[in-house]
């Protein structure tokens, strides 16, 4: 009997036996992480500009809380304070139900229930600003005024329950993209230990899954501390409102206040100018804005990074008895957080049904609208995609770069300071990016309003929400599988081409889809740099003086008067429009990505 010795055939005329050299791969992550650096650059010499254009009382602006323009008063205290107040609100509301409900997504629920459960859920993530701001005022603020024993319900509490309904998709959605990039082989060891379900998921899957977990939140409060449209509708805009008492506290939640965004959102920019004493105190508002951001970040890195490593591991065991209650009821609770938002898109879409009925006719998608209230919206249809699509082309690639340099080839400072910068962009107001773009495109390069100048100033509000989508799998990713693929002989640039991107495109398409919900509701910068509310035609032709119309700013300018029932119903048609285009463009791109997606790499 003869062996045969295997012989290894030659490689094919033409083929290589080693990946590409992909070289292009550091000019794509360096470039996309440039491109975040730059927006941020931009942002604070708009800013500084701004601040030497006059004197900045600064003691004034952190110790005063009275703003009078008359007076030359400018105290921003009374906004710290609101700003802080409402992002508090939101984060206590939102981040304990929205990783309550990532967890029963991805670790309590078969696939079959959790795909269709997590559509709604980034259904939800995808309904614009500007309806929630309507839906604040129809449903959140005769509540508030129920309960606080107040006229009209505008309200700090207003301002806060919006946007916790705002974020907690975006919680939601990040947490469980970090949480399925847990191996599945951690779970079945626990699970050989004789851990129930939940000592599994405390002891084995959330302490993998915790840097994705906090760039939910982090991307939350990004978007909390950025928000303007909605709360503007609902916080009431009173300046000066600074409890002095406990009590005093507590009352000031159910009435009216101020806070940073919505100061920048008003109208007063415009009214100040472009030089002098109030325009250089707007300015230092914006400031102090990105700073709370910053700080914000930094405290929340360092935190959770030094609380890491001694919860790894801890096994914390019960009694028989106590550990199968605890867990059902355990189990019951994230169950329970999980319906909370389909049952807000249920009540949702249920509203703008009911509100929006006009929608339903085919001669509101397909006629131009005519007067202030009249016809349909079709050239706002044709706008909105325009714009979103744009910025989409723009964002994917360097959101995507960004990512994968802060999870992959970062150190841990560089890291923390490029996820800080990533944070400060994403939750700098967008009427800044709105004031920025307007000096910087309309007038500097003379291209007045201009559909091109509004797709770039969304631009930094898609690209933090792909990189730290992207940057928290990626952070999540087993270390065997960097070390399988160093231990083949690829280089670092063909390891991030070969392992890293294709593990990483499902939470680029996540995060895409957050960023581009986001930007299609904006409408702060579309105001100052893109839209006309009436008088441009469907499709630009050109670039410069080529005004496109929108639903957001439609909707918006609109929801103004409130005394037209012509204009609240065009208002809520359009605004179910705006929902349904989201939704559709989201289906296509779940579908996407739950194609390319396919089993599980880590199991």
């Amino acid at each position: 009997m003869t062996v045969k010795t295997p012989v290894r055939l030659p490689p094919a005329p033409g083929s290589s036996s080693r990946p590409r050299t992909s070289s292009w791969v550091w000019a794509w992550v360096f470039t996309g992480a440039a491109s975040v650096v730059a927006a941020l650059l931009v942002l604070v010499g708009y800013l500084g500009v701004g601040l030497f254009s006059g004197e900045v009382d600064w003691l004034g602006i952190l110790t005063e809380s009275s703003w009078s323009p008359m007076d030359s008063v400018f105290g921003g205290l009374a906004m710290i304070y609101g700003t802080a107040v409402v992002c508090l609100i939101a984060l206590a509301l939102a981040v304990p139900i929205g990783w309550a409900g990532a967890i029963a997504l991805s670790e309590y629920l078969p696939r079959r229930l959790a795909r269709p459960l997590r559509m709604s859920v980034e259904l939800l993530a995808a309904v614009p600003s500007i309806v929630y701001g309507l839906i604040g005022i129809l449903a959140v603020r005769p509540v508030i005024a129920w309960l606080g024993d107040v006229p009209g319900g505008d309200s700090l509490l207003a301002a806060g329950v919006v946007l916790a309904v705002m974020i907690m998709p975006t919680i939601v959605a990040v947490s469980v993209d970090a949480l399925s990039a847990v191996p599945d082989r951690y779970r079945e060891a626990a699970y050989s230990l004789g851990l129930t379900r939940r000592e599994v998921v405390r002891s084995a899957v959330v302490p993998l899954a915790r840097p994705g977990m906090r760039s939910a939140v982090l991307l939350g409060l990004a978007r909390a501390l950025g928000e303007a449209i909605a709360v503007f509708l609902v916080v009431g805009r009173a300046d000066g409102r600074l409890p002095s008492s406990f009590g005093g506290l507590i009352d000031s939640l159910v009435h009216p206040g101020q806070t940073l965004t919505t100061k920048l959102a008003g109208p007063e920019p415009v009214l100040a100018g472009t030089s002098g004493p109030y325009f250089a105190s707007l300015c230092a508002l914006g400031l102090i804005l990105l700073g709370l951001v910053a700080a914000a970040t930094v405290w929340g890195t360092r935190r959770s990074s030094r609380s890491d490593s001694p919860r790894r591991g801890n096994l914390h065991r019960q009694s028989g008895r106590m550990r199968g209650q605890l867990d059902r009821l355990v189990a019951v609770s994230r169950m329970a957080a999980l319906l909370l938002p389909s049952v807000l898109l249920v009540g949702m879409l249920a509203l703008l049904v009911a509100r929006g009925s006009t929608a339903f006719s085919p001669s509101f998608w397909f006629t131009p609208a005519s007067g202030s209230s009249g016809g349909g919206v079709s050239g706002q249809i044709l706008g909105t995609l325009l714009l979103v699509v744009t910025a989409g082309l723009i964002s994917l690639p360097l959101g995507f770069g960004a990512g994968i340099l802060l999870g992959v080839h970062a150190s841990a400072r560089t890291a923390r300071v490029l996820q800080t910068v990533t944070v400060v962009v994403g939750g700098t107001p967008t009427i800044l990016l709105g004031l920025a773009g307007f000096v910087i495109f309309c007038s500097t390069m003379g291209w007045g309003r201009s559909w091109l100048a509004g797709a770039i100033v969304l631009v930094p509000v898609v690209v933090p929400v792909v990189a730290l989508t992207t940057a928290g799998r990626v952070s999540g990713m087993p270390m065997e599988m960097t070390e399988c693929a160093l231990a083949l002989g690829l280089s670092r640039a063909q390891y991030i081409r070969s392992v890293v991107v294709p593990y990483a495109f499902p939470a680029m398409v996540t995060g895409l889809l957050l960023g581009l919900a986001r930007a299609a509701g904006e409408t702060a910068p579309l105001l100052f740099t893109a839209t006309v509310f009436f008088g441009a035609p469907a499709l630009p032709s050109g670039i410069v003086e080529s005004p496109v119309q929108a639903l957001p700013t439609h909707i918006f300018t609109l929801s103004q008067d409130s005394g037209d029932p012509q204009a609240v119903a065009q208002a809520w048609g359009s605004a179910l429009v705006l929902v349904l285009i989201t939704a559709v463009l989201l289906s296509v791109a779940v579908a996407l990505r739950n194609r390319l997606e396919g089993e599980r790499w880590t199991t």
